[in-house]
């Protein structure tokens, strides 16, 4: 598989990653509890390292701790095949969860992390959240510190999502601005090797604001949600509803009405797939979108299963035309506020 750098610390992955929040968190609770579910997600992790998917996403936060248990398990035996991307800053609550930026907290999350994932050093360690109550100076400082101690080797920044509606504009122009002045003070204290944000055919605004960013400054960037939480695969059935506990029951992009109404995003994905020979799928076209924004993008999809692993890492496969991104780029925008 074709690589790519992660910012200023030169650290190379594989083009595509794999986001494994889905094995633990948010989507399918009922998938989760099936008898298979571990030898399932376990399998999807071997597959990525085998085709060389090898940047691994993952957070304290994902189960909580679960993930990176599970993790943990493919790393004791395979951490020299693998690039570690793991997240800190947001602690889960009985009811909800909590932005944590302190340095005692971080210092004792990150020995935490290293202890499940079952290694002595992350090589991505990314702040979740912002904690409005700290500085962010202070948070990233002590992060800063972690790779001094040689427990991290760089240091990511997720941002929140775009802020949609009145007064984001039509191109999200202020969409990313409260991120922009952040990751602005962070880069004060210690670069910031990568920044993690949604980006997708669906979701564009990250390309028109924090990827200019990034690529000024040697900085790398994780596009999160490549797949837009699966709806771009192709594979959801408008009105077929969601598990109460699935993020997606709760979305205005997943109502019947709106997935019905977006599903000329899949057809024109599918269109372009087409051209490209029966083995591509709109899933792929997706995730080709996403490397066509820049050469220091990595997508990284979630998957919980080692056939849709296999299928997004060969994605890195795929060439787009001038036309084909010409096609893709007057498909309308998605229907759903994403906030």
């Amino acid at each position: 598989m074709e690589r790519r750098s992660i910012g200023a610390a030169a650290l190379t992955v594989g083009a595509v990653g794999l986001g494994c929040m889905p094995m633990s968190w948010a989507y399918g609770p009922s998938r989760r509890q099936r008898e298979d579910a571990g030898a399932q997600s376990l399998a999807a992790v071997h597959t990525a390292l085998d085709l060389g998917a090898n940047l691994l996403d993952t957070a304290d936060l994902y189960g909580p701790y679960t993930n990176e248990l599970l993790l943990g398990r493919v790393l004791r035996e395979r951490r020299a095949e693998a690039f570690v991307s793991a997240k800190v800053g947001l602690r889960a609550g009985e009811q909800h969860v909590v932005a944590d930026g302190r340095p005692g907290y971080l210092r004792r999350a990150c020995d935490a992390s290293l202890r499940r994932l079952r290694t002595d050093v992350i090589d991505l360690y990314q702040l979740h959240r912002v904690d409005p109550d700290v500085p962010v100076e202070e948070t990233w400082g002590a992060m800063a510190e972690l790779v001094g101690a040689g427990k991290v080797r760089a240091l990511g920044f997720c941002a929140l999502g775009a802020a949609a509606g009145p007064g984001a504009g039509r191109r999200g122009d202020r969409a990313y601005g409260a991120t922009l002045r952040h990751l602005e003070r962070a880069q004060q204290v210690f670069p910031v090797s990568a920044v993690q944000a949604e980006l997708s055919v669906w979701s564009p605004e990250a390309a028109w604001q924090l990827l200019p960013w990034c690529a000024a400054r040697g900085v790398g960037f994780l596009a999160a949600m490549p797949l837009g939480s699966g709806f771009l695969t192709g594979t959801l059935t408008p009105g077929e509803g969601f598990e109460s506990q699935d993020v997606r029951a709760r979305h205005p992009r997943f109502t019947a009405y709106a997935m019905a109404a977006n599903q000329v995003l899949v057809a024109g994905l599918r269109e372009v797939a087409r051209r490209h020979g029966p083995e591509v799928t709109a899933a792929q076209v997706a995730l080709a979108w996403v490397l066509a924004q820049g050469p220091q993008v990595v997508p990284v999809p979630g998957a919980e299963r080692a056939c849709w692993a296999a299928e997004n890492a060969r994605a890195a496969q795929v060439r787009l035309t001038a036309a084909d991104l010409a096609d893709l780029a007057a498909l309308p925008p998605a229907v759903g506020a994403w906030d």
